[in-house]
């Protein structure tokens, strides 16, 4: 069985706040590990609604210091500490954040129960900027107004399966398993070597996410989200807009499309909508018309690799 990796969109929308859409914000359970993308207005709202346990999410990453991506982040932290929270929070994001995030705690936030850990990025460089024994987090440098970029969540691989009548038919001791499920052969006390791939099964391939916040139509990117299990690029324009989007440094459906089947990407959620658009049939045709494994992002949707 798979272990958990699911994307939980909270908001989906672009600057100019409408009535259908919230503004940017994901949680990606990993393994029943919590991790924010984003945190727009209105994001402590959508995750009550989404049912993830608050208890579970340290981590969240901010992919620029745009207001639709981090006006959110002060409520959230406020509300964690009247819930009793005592874990600490690691905010990773720009550098020129940290000042104005501690000006915030310092004024509404004083003696809280838990630390806020800052850990500064920097979007124009490819970096691990954080690991642990499940995943690992990697900046995607994108073309924005303001220094911005995205993330690939990279799943590490799991131990080969056990094959359980094979390990019974060779009497093989349970203190043994581990290191046979890392790849070791077993030696019977006769000498005889038995392979390991006669006592295992390999375990699923690991799962790769890419998450592509505002940016210009940029191709650099596709070699490092190429084959990627589940790539979210935003798609904030119709092509027809192509001058309004280039003007703002954002990218069209057609073009975010266009960066997926380049990329073999497995599925395109599209995302970040004008709020011009009243619906948005007309992105997902456009996107579909070049890469039809696309799905529309919706507030609420879980998207499961």
């Amino acid at each position: 069985m798979m272990e958990k990796f699911e994307v939980n969109i909270l908001g989906c929308g672009s600057a100019l706040p409408t009535t259908r859409h919230f503004a940017s914000s994901q949680v990606l359970n990993i393994r029943e590990k919590l991790f924010m993308i984003d945190c727009g207005e209105g994001t402590q709202l959508q995750l009550r609604r989404s049912k993830l346990k608050f208890s579970r999410l340290n981590h969240i990453f901010i992919s620029h210091l745009h207001g639709d991506h981090c006006f959110g982040l002060i409520g959230l932290l406020s509300t964690f500490d009247l819930l009793g929270r005592t874990a600490a929070m690691h905010i990773y994001a720009h550098p020129d954040f940290e000042p104005i995030l501690n000006m915030q705690l310092d004024y509404f936030c004083k003696k809280m129960d838990y630390e806020v850990e800052f850990h500064p990025i920097n979007p124009s460089k490819i970096e691990i900027i954080y690991k642990d024994r499940s995943v690992s987090v990697t900046t995607i440098p994108l073309r924005h107004r303001i220094p911005t970029c995205g993330f690939l969540f990279s799943e590490k691989k799991t131990p080969d399966h056990i094959k359980r009548d094979m390990i019974d038919y060779y009497g093989i001791p349970t203190c043994d398993i581990n290191r046979i499920k890392n790849g070791e052969d077993y030696v019977l006390a006769d000498g005889t070597v038995i392979p390991n791939n006669w006592l295992t099964a390999p375990s699923s391939s690991p799962r790769k996410y890419a998450y592509c916040s505002d940016t210009l139509y940029h191709r650099e990117i596709i070699e490092q989200v190429k084959g990627v299990d589940l790539l979210y690029h935003e798609a904030t324009f119709a092509d027809s807009d192509r001058p309004k989007a280039e003007m703002t440094f954002h990218t069209t459906a057609l073009q975010a499309a266009t960066i997926a089947k380049d990329a073999g990407v497995k599925q395109l959620v599209i995302g970040h909508f004008s709020a011009r658009y009243e619906e948005e049939d007309l992105l997902l045709k456009e996107a579909q018309s070049v890469f039809p494994n696309t799905v529309l992002a919706i507030e609420n949707l879980k998207l499961i690799l």
